[in-house]
């Protein structure tokens, strides 16, 4: 096993609250013999007082038919993945996405232009359910592939020299910036600050593994060893520019479509946008009963007032 796989194993393998490894199983009990793993992620990871959080996993799953009764559902989640569903059990409430094995592996590493996965899983997770060895080790491979895809794909657009964690900050950053997103600018500066000690530690190896050459000083300065030229930055500009594009696209596409897999998601968006961005958004009655127009209603006035990014 590589250093950064190491790290990965380590950090996925550390306890979770049993409330959370509870929830985790039941989860991963309503696709049967399809569930492969289950992550814990997000803001969540660091709450001590779960009640009334709406708390983050991914499940993955061996292949979408096995996973669904209904045929449809497999098929949403092969052509615009993940599906997204609530759940609650022992009084806390949840999401998960829904991801196969192979798709996990693929959307989490430099294979995809998609940030959604990379981004989140460059992050700390936890493993807080798995079927077996082989899943757990699956799981590992894919996750570890999160954090070289996102320095790859920053590098270009990246001072030559910097700060180790300036280095993840604007890495974030440009994550942040490609998805329509509620939270503040400043949630990609607070995601490092909240563990600064875990990105020192997976800069290195995260950096080598990303085939990137570098030093990194006493200073804690990142220095690449090739310089990003003029064309390698014009080219990562136009990148990004399209990652933009498309990341803001597919967030519609996977509003129109958990708008018939996610009961009252209207009301979570709501939730989630005024706790990230401090707004007091209220849902309509209409809103509710047309939830994808209800949604898409409110992007103008959230976007022009810059709740949304």
């Amino acid at each position: 096993m590589d250093v950064l796989a190491g790290l990965v194993a380590e950090e996925l393998g550390e306890p979770v609250d049993p409330r959370v490894a509870a929830l985790a199983a039941a989860i991963a009990a309503q696709h049967g013999a399809a569930a492969r793993a289950v992550l814990f992620y997000g803001s969540c990871l660091r709450e001590s007082r779960l009640d009334g959080l709406m708390l983050d996993f991914y499940l993955i799953v061996a292949d979408y038919r096995s996973a669904y009764r209904q045929r449809w559902l497999a098929t949403a989640n092969r052509l615009i993945p993940p599906n997204v569903f609530p759940f609650a059990h022992d009084g806390l409430t949840a999401k998960y996405a829904v991801l196969s094995e192979a798709d996990f592996a693929r959307l989490a590493g430099s294979a995809t232009r998609g940030v959604s996965v990379w981004a989140r899983f460059a992050q700390p997770a936890r493993l807080a359910w798995s079927a077996n060895a082989v899943a757990r080790r699956r799981a590992i491979d894919a996750v570890a592939g999160a954090a070289p895809a996102l320095l790859a794909a920053a590098r270009p657009l990246l001072p030559d020299r910097l700060d180790r964690l300036d280095l993840w900050r604007a890495a974030f950053a440009l994550t942040y910036s490609a998805e329509l997103r509620a939270e503040r600018t400043q949630r990609a500066a607070s995601v490092v600050e909240a563990d600064p000690a875990r990105y020192a530690a997976f800069t290195a190896p995260a950096l080598a593994a990303a085939g990137l050459s570098a030093r990194i000083g006493h200073d804690a300065q990142v220095d690449f060893a090739e310089p990003a030229t003029p064309a390698i930055r014009a080219a990562g500009e136009r990148l990004w520019a399209r990652r933009r594009r498309e990341g803001k696209a597919l967030t519609l596409l996977r509003l129109a479509k958990a708008s018939a897999t996610f009961a009252g998601g209207i009301d979570y968006l709501a939730w989630k946008i005024n706790r990230h961005a401090g707004t007091a958004i209220a849902i309509r009655p209409w809103q509710r009963r047309f939830p994808l127009l209800g949604a898409l209603s409110l992007l103008p006035r959230l976007i022009g007032g810059g709740a949304i990014r």
